[in-house]
């Protein structure tokens, strides 16, 4: 499987020679885990904002953006020149966890952003550079605060693939933490959606922990995703999470908040809880605060701060090219709006987005926010969900029930979309919504492309599903 001369000869140029090798390489040599490959069979090799260019001559617009981890999309100038100017300096590019210049202007920098009072009181742990490191960091370090061990965490959650952080997810293969329902409007576990599915779906929490024969003891900590991401980009009602805050503040549980996809300004707020005025007992934070590159830290109050010296370590947490991108990125969304923007530009994107509703029968649901949207695809030939919102036992008209999730629908929708230039990603409980996650810097006329493209896929795949189906 070595390069051919042709192929190294032609890396440059562009060619479906040169991208077709690649690819096959890949195929052979790398795990069957793979995931992104599968769906997305691209090679970049140049990437500026938005926009990706494929070893093939392909110009892609990348509403993956790294999986929620590129704010300012690829190579943002004030990023690269973050970066360029640690290496210029000499300064050594991983330091353990000793103090360093660059690490002190990153948690400042981080501290002036957090939300309102928690700043104060609070200590930051750099981890492993990936997501779930900071989740396991979490979960170890609320656990050595209360002396407890029980976890509770949230149906849909996803906040990692370690053993710990899986765990808590809602993909876990069995049960080491307990489940609590989270609220949602299109299939609300209670079948009411709305406030009266958020109040159910907090008595039910208050209940698990209030009843002596719940089986669930006070737990070591409470960890939830102001927005599911993974899980379907469903938002929680900000009165919602007010009420966590206060179930867990009352009985002494500390409350940790997976800000790994939603911060630095992605929902339309620096921090998703921020929409609501919360303030945790713990934020586990990645992706974009490292400004493209591998960086994970976990923000507490000091009261938790129990931790023996060496009670959590690892190698690569003193990454000072990530740290001196991060603060670039948290610096450049800060003094620019950018979370206000996402808020705005969000909004208009949502609206548009909602007239597929009107238009395909196939587009069960469109939610979202900021710039973290999701469009749920259906099979309405599939009859209704009876248990899901509107179904005739709570008294709602029943045609306005959901229809079953399409997710071989949803994968015809990213092909098209990726035949027409525009990267997307899938997730929601059955793999059926179609999330966008571009960049904070994406123009409004991107965005009118990136909706342009994504109607026309949902067009023509909805086409060829109702010739085959």
């Amino acid at each position: 499987m070595a390069v051919t001369e042709s192929e190294a000869d032609s890396t440059h140029r562009g060619t479906p020679a040169v991208h077709e090798g690649i690819l096959r390489r890949q195929s052979a040599r790398e795990s069957a885990a793979r995931t992104y490959a599968r769906a997305l069979p691209i090679v970049p090799v140049r990437a500026r904002g938005l926009t990706i260019e494929g070893a093939d001559g392909r110009r892609y617009l990348d509403c993956l953006s790294g999986a929620g981890a590129l704010a300012l999309g690829h190579n943002h100038p004030v990023v690269l020149e973050a970066i360029r100017k640690v290496l210029d300096s000499g300064a050594p590019l991983s330091v353990l966890d000793l103090a360093t210049p660059v690490k002190d202007a990153f948690i400042t920098e981080l501290f002036r952003t957090l939300p309102a009072g928690f700043a104060d009181r609070a200590r930051v742990q750099f981890c492993g550079p990936a997501g779930t490191d900071a989740v396991e960091a979490a979960l170890k370090l609320v656990r050595a605060a209360t002396g407890r061990n029980g976890i509770l965490a949230f149906t849909g959650a996803y906040h990692g693939m370690t053993a710990g952080a899986l765990a808590a997810s809602g993909g876990a293969p069995d049960l080491q933490v307990g489940r609590l329902p989270y609220p949602q409007d299109y299939r609300c576990p209670f079948g009411v959606g709305g406030p009266r599915g958020a109040e159910l779906a907090a008595r039910w929490t208050e209940s698990v922990l209030d009843d002596p024969k719940s089986g669930v003891p006070l737990p070591a900590g409470m960890i939830l995703e102001p927005v599911q991401g993974e899980g379907g980009v469903i938002p929680a009602p900000d009165d919602w999470l007010r009420r966590m805050r206060r179930v867990t503040a009352d009985r002494s549980i500390p409350l940790i908040a997976d800000e790994v996809q939603t911060g630095v300004g992605r929902t339309g707020a620096f921090w998703a809880v921020d929409h609501s005025g919360i303030t945790p007992d713990v934020m586990v934070l990645s992706k974009a605060i490292g400004g493209s590159l591998p960086l994970a830290v976990v923000v507490y109050r000091e009261e938790l701060d129990v931790w023996q010296p060496g009670a959590h370590a690892g190698t690569f947490r003193g990454n000072q090219l990530a740290m001196a991108a991060g603060t670039a990125t948290l610096t450049y969304v800060r003094e620019n709006g950018l979370a206000e923007r996402a808020a705005t530009l969000g909004d208009r994107m949502l609206s548009q987005l909602r007239q597929l509703q009107d238009d395909f029968a196939c587009v069960g649901d469109v939610r979202g926010r900021g710039l973290m949207i999701g469009v749920e695809l259906v099979n309405p030939a599939g009859g209704s969900v009876p248990e899901a919102r509107g179904s005739e036992a709570h008294g709602w008209d029943s045609a306005a029930a959901p229809h079953p999730a399409d997710p071989e629908l949803a994968v015809a929708v990213q092909r098209e979309c990726l035949d027409r230039g525009l990267i997307v990603e899938l997730g929601g409980r059955h793999n059926s919504v179609v999330r966008l996650l571009p960049p904070l810097t994406i123009s409004d006329e991107q965005a009118s492309a990136v909706l342009d493209r994504l109607a026309d896929a949902v067009t023509a795949a909805n086409r060829h599903h109702q010739r085959t189906g």
